[in-house]
């Protein structure tokens, strides 16, 4: 049975009014099960607070609107408070403690995309509260609480009582969240929007890599991501990953078109990208992209942590590569039409402006 690639949108898991989590089902997105890889969404309203979790898989975050403040507490190490703003990536490890805080007027929306290779489920993640109607402490007898956290049983059950709630709150206005600090944001997060630009063409596109050299942690998440920006009708050229990792794709801003071509040549997706959808690229499949005139921005992220890519065209393709007489025999062609071949695409790398 053929796989369905066509995007998808994601759907509210849960929420109230301090705002609402969203995930892409497997059964919905099948690639998502093949591949082992999840996808969700978090949204936080004023004053919106999602509570302690940890996860069954590792992830990359990446902040898609707004500003706020991040918990980090990686095993066996001191919690760490970073301020959080669009453009923001930061990799989540295995076995990591997470809480998320908008103080803002504006919504805070975070992508979570990750391997669920060692998940419950495959192409779900599956969150562990620690508090709330759902968390630990709802688990255990109060006789367990007790013990384990040296509490009079009056006291436990307070704490068990008051966890009413599941997943995400609003606070007060006038509570106070930790304040957060400039130094722990090293090596926790890399503004994709404000990074050195890896690939800059002019009218063309622009990409940020994340990667071991400029976020470590992405190491230990097994993932790579990069930002792409393709201005307003231009292509990405044809390409595919030659170390066998997988592309899951969320487009950010704009729209665009998308062909996918894969065993035997055949082209098994051809479509219009919107903001907001998630699709996947199989491996080894071919992928290229065409911006609508007001552009089209991805985030994507690569089940590799340094992922290398072949392109198909432009002046760092493959084809460039090979000899003319290899060209001649293959395309079976004469001279003159594999000189033609050749001669285009002489100094554009990746991303095509328009023609006109």
């Amino acid at each position: 049975m053929e796989l369905d690639l066509s995007p998808k949108l994601a759907r509210k898991v849960y929420g109230g009014n301090g705002g609402s989590y969203y995930s892409w089902s497997p059964s919905e997105l099948p690639m998502l099960r093949e591949g082992n890889i999840g996808a969700a969404k978090l949204a936080l309203e004023k004053n919106g607070f999602a509570l302690p979790r940890y996860s069954d898989s590792a992830k990359v975050a990446y902040v898609l609107q707004g500003n706020g403040v991040a918990g980090i507490v990686l095993p066996e190490a001191e919690e760490k408070v970073i301020a959080i703003k669009k453009g923001d990536a930061i990799a989540l490890p295995f076995g990591v403690v997470t809480w998320w805080y908008n103080k803002q007027d504006t919504e805070l929306v975070v992508l979570f995309l990750g391997d669920t290779s060692k998940a419950h489920k495959a192409g779900e993640f599956t969150d562990f509260f620690l508090t709330g109607s759902n968390g630990i402490f709802t688990g255990f007898s109060t006789e367990f609480v007790s013990r384990a956290w040296g509490l009079d049983e009056d006291v436990t059950k307070t704490l068990v009582g008051k966890q009413s709630e599941n997943g995400i709150v609003q606070l007060d206005g006038n509570f106070q969240m930790p304040v957060p600090n400039k130094e722990h944001r090293e090596g926790m997060a890399l503004n994709c929007e404000e990074a050195p630009l890896d690939v800059d063409i002019k009218k063309g596109g622009r990409v940020v890599v994340l990667n071991t050299k400029n976020l470590p942690l992405v190491g230990e998440v097994g993932l790579g991501a990069d930002l792409v920006r393709l201005d307003g009708s231009a292509m990405c050229s044809p390409g595919f990953s030659c170390d066998s990792a997988l592309q899951v794709t969320y487009i950010v801003r704009g729209s665009g078109r998308v062909q996918v071509v894969g065993v035997d040549g055949r082209r098994v997706l051809e479509t219009t990208l919107k903001a907001g959808s998630l699709f996947i690229v199989p491996r080894f499949f071919v992928v290229s992209k065409i911006a609508s005139p007001d552009g089209m921005e991805w985030f994507s992220i690569i089940t590799t942590p340094n992922p290398i890519f072949t392109h198909l065209a432009g002046r760092t393709s493959a084809w460039k590569a090979l000899s003319p007489q290899v060209l001649e025999a293959a395309f079976d062609v004469d001279a003159e039409t594999e000189k033609l071949f050749r001669s285009k695409r002489t100094s554009d790398a990746i991303f095509f402006p328009p023609s006109n």
